[in-house]
């Protein structure tokens, strides 16, 4: 049974507080300006109770969505790939920042979530990190439900899925005819190897600077990553090509006390440099380092006989849709194999022309 009393609130002002208290159960108070209605919330609570549908939603009715970032940063973030901390470090920093983050996340709707688009929208962010910034809200309601013991919270990012903003078409940009021979001639010793090894790997910036000597396998033809973009670990399977180019690359002698400088000696941010010079110097437009991970992928695809899932477990791709945003087949190409052409038929053409490409 509910009891009331009548107290002084805030200022002076007359309130009515309302206490439920049942065995096996937490206490329940409210506090309201009126006597009836503190008696309609404890009818209300009461009723829910009788029923068995009664759920305690105090801790998501006190915990604000800025709150729940700050334990999702201490107690979630640690446990994802190191490579990718940072940027949702600075990701939740700017989530906590804005208007949403002061509501409690029992209270967010799907309204409030449409306002925080239009606002990153206003101030000129783009629509791929505006879908990072809801990712990471809906994933915060996802563990709070499941391992912070608030089941009955709804996810608000859903909700506003017609105000989410369209993302842009995925690059299609592939290397047109003699690119790759200027590419390869103007980045010289050092920097034409990882070119080579990028195409034959389809392996991310990221993934070709970390590459240690421990984590290759030249008999076995592997290379290990233990870390990725995704958060999981592979191993890629290294092609004649591949092998040639680490064969070709200089052992460098571990100096005592240093951190191993990698495969290739070169780090994330100098394969960035490198690269802006090598585009300077062959003055290619429109092409980006990344761009050579769409192209291998699309070699695979046309000069291979793997199959799709072959080629993701290679590429590192979880989904064939994400995969398929990385594969740009040629029409060229698709119309020979439509007259009967076998798969590898271009392998063969680019093998016989490869002999061609000069490094310096």
């Amino acid at each position: 049974m509910a009891t009331f009393r009548k107290r002084l609130g805030p200022g002076g002002k007359t309130v009515w507080q309302a206490q439920i208290i049942r065995i096996g159960q937490r206490a329940k108070f409210g506090t309201f300006d009126t006597k009836g209605a503190a008696v309609e919330w404890a009818r209300q609570i009461e009723s829910a109770m009788d029923r068995g549908e009664w759920v305690d939603r105090a801790e998501g009715d006190r915990t604000t969505l800025r709150a729940a970032l700050d334990r999702y940063e201490r107690e979630i973030l640690p446990g994802k790939a190191e490579s990718g901390q940072d940027s949702e470090a600075r990701r939740l920093k700017r989530l906590k920042d804005r208007p949403i983050g002061k509501i409690a996340i029992t209270r967010i709707t799907g309204a409030d979530v449409a306002n925080y688009i239009k606002e990153r929208e206003v101030t000129g962010v783009s629509p791929n990190t505006i879908r990072l910034d809801l990712a990471s809200i809906s994933h915060v309601y996802t563990v709070a439900r499941t391992a912070w013991g608030m089941p009955y919270l709804t996810n608000p990012v859903p909700l506003a899925k017609t105000a989410r903003p369209r993302l842009p078409a995925g690059r299609d940009r592939r290397l047109k005819d003699g690119e790759e021979t200027h590419l390869l001639a103007a980045a010289g010793k050092t920097f034409a190897p990882v070119i080579r090894f990028a195409l034959a790997t389809a392996m991310r910036r990221g993934e070709i600077a970390g590459l240690t000597w421990d984590r290759v396998n030249l008999k076995q033809r592997s290379a290990h990553l233990p870390t990725t973009k995704n958060g999981t670990a592979r191993s890629v399977p290294l092609s004649r090509e591949a092998l040639a180019v680490l064969k070709s690359v200089p052992r460098r002698q571990d100096v005592a006390g240093k951190e191993d400088p990698g495969v290739f000696g070169l780090s994330e941010n100098a394969i960035t440099m490198a690269w802006k010079r090598v585009i300077r110097a062959t003055k290619i437009g429109g092409l980006t380092f990344h761009d050579l991970r769409h192209e291998a992928i699309s070699r695979l695809f046309e000069r291979t006989d793997l199959d799709a899932m072959e080629i993701a477990r290679i590429s590192g791709h979880r989904t064939l849709s994400m995969l398929s945003r990385y594969t740009h087949l040629r029409a060229h190409h698709l119309a020979r194999r439509l007259d009967g052409a076998p798969r590898g038929w271009a392998d063969r053409k680019y093998s016989k022309t490869r002999k061609s490409v000069v490094t310096q």
